[in-house]
């Protein structure tokens, strides 16, 4: 089996290539990734002499690249974790996240379709169902709730989501689809709230936290996100959609002091600061149709992810610190 995954360097990608590899001692891996500022092949480090993986650095939306890929490596797994994916960033500049989300998708699933690949996997986001109330508690998103999205980033993950099922129901592509909630782990880039938040408690900054810090996450470790993909891959039906949720709702202000606890700081660090604007409130996620229908479940809970995700940022710093540096 020969897997393309795209955004392989990403966060998400680097832990599903890691994952894949040291559970399928048969499977090759091709890794696509443009390398902007959130790719990172020191992610992947330890890896990269692996015979059964190969790199190729390159834009999704660019079709002459993808098709020379295709062509070349005879693909038979497609799995598109390639995105931007800050919604601030989404907010201050949407034509990058059009042009990736949108057209790469595009590209990838024309040349899915016409080297007739077995499976294309899209990678979304609870985030294309919009939010929901604080109060509603009962509330949650299901994979029939219908796509009420937010900000440029979660609306051109919508789009995405759309092209996949119109390339299934027009031409036959064999795609499947998967919204996860919040991910945490091993080698999120600084940007995102507990990577960002341990490294300034870990200083001793001010941590900034938006509006009333209020606003809930269903959370979700990594290595739980990518045993579901492993098995929606293996036994998911083609044409549907599952979401992947941790059941771990907590609101935004408990995940940072929490960080500050694991330092033994003082919540005097934490700094409320403006909105962004067009927050969501809540989000919660079932995994009802992927636990009946595939078994799975998740490995992790809060407590015990977070420990392991706080103990690999303190272990790693020279990981995140050669990425400040950077940028």
């Amino acid at each position: 089996m020969k897997i393309l995954v795209t955004g392989g360097a990403g966060f998400i990608g680097s832990n599903f290539i890691h994952y894949m590899l040291s559970k399928h001692t048969d499977y090759e891996i091709v890794n696509m990734d443009l390398l902007t500022y959130a790719g990172n092949l020191a992610s992947l480090d330890d890896i990269k002499d692996n015979v059964q993986y190969k790199f190729y650095k390159g834009d999704i939306a660019d079709s002459l690249f993808v098709n020379e890929v295709f062509e070349r490596e005879k693909i038979d797994v497609v799995v598109n974790f390639a995105a931007e994916s800050h919604v601030d960033r989404s907010i201050e500049n949407p034509d990058i996240f059009l042009h990736t989300n949108i057209l790469g998708t595009n590209t990838l699933l024309r040349a899915a379709n016409k080297y007739g690949v077995k499976r294309y996997h899209q990678i979304s986001t609870d985030e294309v169902y919009g939010d929901l109330p604080l109060d509603r508690k009962d509330l949650m998103f299901t994979e029939s709730t219908p796509i009420h999205a937010s900000s440029p980033y979660s609306v051109s993950k919508a789009s995405a989501d759309l092209l996949a099922l119109a390339y299934y129901r027009t031409y036959g592509t064999p795609v499947t689809i998967s919204r996860c909630s919040n991910n945490y782990g091993p080698y999120q880039y600084p940007e995102k709230l507990i990577p960002l938040m341990f490294i300034k408690a870990m200083k001793n900054e001010k941590l900034p936290v938006y509006g009333d810090g209020k606003n809930v996450r269903d959370w979700l470790y990594v290595e739980d996100h990518c045993s579901a993909i492993d098995l929606i891959l293996q036994s998911g039906k083609v044409g549907e959609i599952y979401n992947i949720g941790g059941m771990n709702e907590i609101d935004n202000i408990n995940i940072v002091k929490g960080i500050l606890k694991y330092f033994d700081k003082g919540e005097e660090l934490i700094e409320y600061v403006k909105d962004r604007p067009g927050h969501d409130r809540r989000y919660a996620i079932s995994p009802e149709k992927i636990s009946n229908e595939l078994g799975w479940k998740p490995n992790f809970d809060i407590k015990g992810g977070m420990k392991v995700t706080l103990d690999w940022y303190k272990n790693n710093q020279e990981w995140w610190e050669k990425l400040l540096s950077n940028n």
